[in-house]
């Protein structure tokens, strides 16, 4: 195979086809072998021959399965906080959609990569109460899931958030971003819930009240996350092949970062909520090779 590969990329005109086949549908495992294989074979790195023989978004995306999850992921955040702007889409999904484990695994990714610590990083590129989320995310000090359910603390929570908001002239952001940085994701669940029981809103009608831009995508990914994350990452993808010219990037980067994670999950949240399957989806909204790469990651059709 390995043989085949690199007559493949390196013949005049590149196979693009064989090259998708060979990387859409291995497992990172059996990429990263590939990858040693090609080195040793063509005496040159893989992700360099790639680069050079792709351009645009199938590049991006190839170039993505050639790392693991949390390299990739990691390289993202790098890149959303590179240059003049940020690019704060990104970084919000990026960090309010990460569990726990994720983001101490992107972070010792991010301090081999780049020699630097994520929330350093994080905290030069923002500033404000958006700062201080995401800031507070990034330092993973979210409990455990426990087993005893504590309603005495669930109650407190949910009060202390109503209070905190919309009971009040102005936010308490700094009780918000407490609260839903450090509480496990089966706790807020029964706090949301509870939540109702003292404001007129639910959280996510009090969340676009009381707050603006940046902040407030950033607790409404949070709560879409705690409540439904695959849900949440299904929503993104519709969201981004329904505007005119698919957000490739968008695309791209779910699919490669949540290819080992998820992506069966989200496929039937898709499905459940779009009424049309995922696949179907990119069909329609994406062409050429870019487009048979995606539907190799996103494997069957529903």
């Amino acid at each position: 195979m390995c043989h085949h590969f690199k007559e493949s990329s390196l013949s005049a005109g590149v196979d693009e086809q064989t090259v998708i086949d060979i990387l859409t549908r291995r497992s990172t495992e059996q990429r990263r072998e590939i990858a040693f294989e090609y080195e040793r074979i063509a005496k040159k790195d893989l992700s360099v021959a790639l680069k050079g023989a792709l351009s645009g978004s199938l590049e991006a995306l190839l170039l993505g399965l050639m790392k693991s999850t949390a390299q990739y992921d990691a390289s993202e955040l790098k890149a959303s906080m590179k240059g003049l702007g940020t690019d704060e889409e990104t970084l919000i999904e990026m960090v309010c959609s990460r569990n726990n484990e994720e983001l101490l695994e992107i972070k010792r990714a991010y301090r081999e990569m780049f020699k630097k610590e994520l929330d350093k990083e994080v905290a030069g590129d923002t500033s404000g109460d958006f700062a201080k989320l995401l800031l507070a995310l990034v330092q993973t000090k979210r409990d455990e899931p426990s087993n005893v359910v504590d309603y005495e603390k669930i109650d407190e929570d949910a009060r202390c958030l109503y209070e905190a908001g919309v009971q009040r002239k102005g936010t308490d952001v700094a009780v918000w971003i407490s609260i839903m940085s450090q509480r496990s994701v089966p706790h807020l669940q029964k706090v949301f819930e509870r939540y109702k029981s003292y404001s007129p809103y639910d959280m996510k009608e009090s969340i676009r009240k009381e707050v603006k831009g940046d902040l407030e995508k950033s607790f409404l990914t949070l709560v879409e996350c705690f409540e439904n994350r695959q849900l949440y990452f299904a929503n993104r993808l519709n969201e981004a092949m329904k505007s005119k010219g698919a957000k490739e990037k968008v695309v791209t980067r779910i699919m490669v970062s949540r290819c080992e994670v998820d992506l069966m999950k989200i496929r039937s949240e898709f499905k459940k909520t779009h009424k049309r399957t995922l696949y179907q989806t990119i069909a329609e909204h994406t062409k050429g090779d870019y487009q048979k790469a995606l539907l190799n990651l996103c494997g069957g059709d529903d």
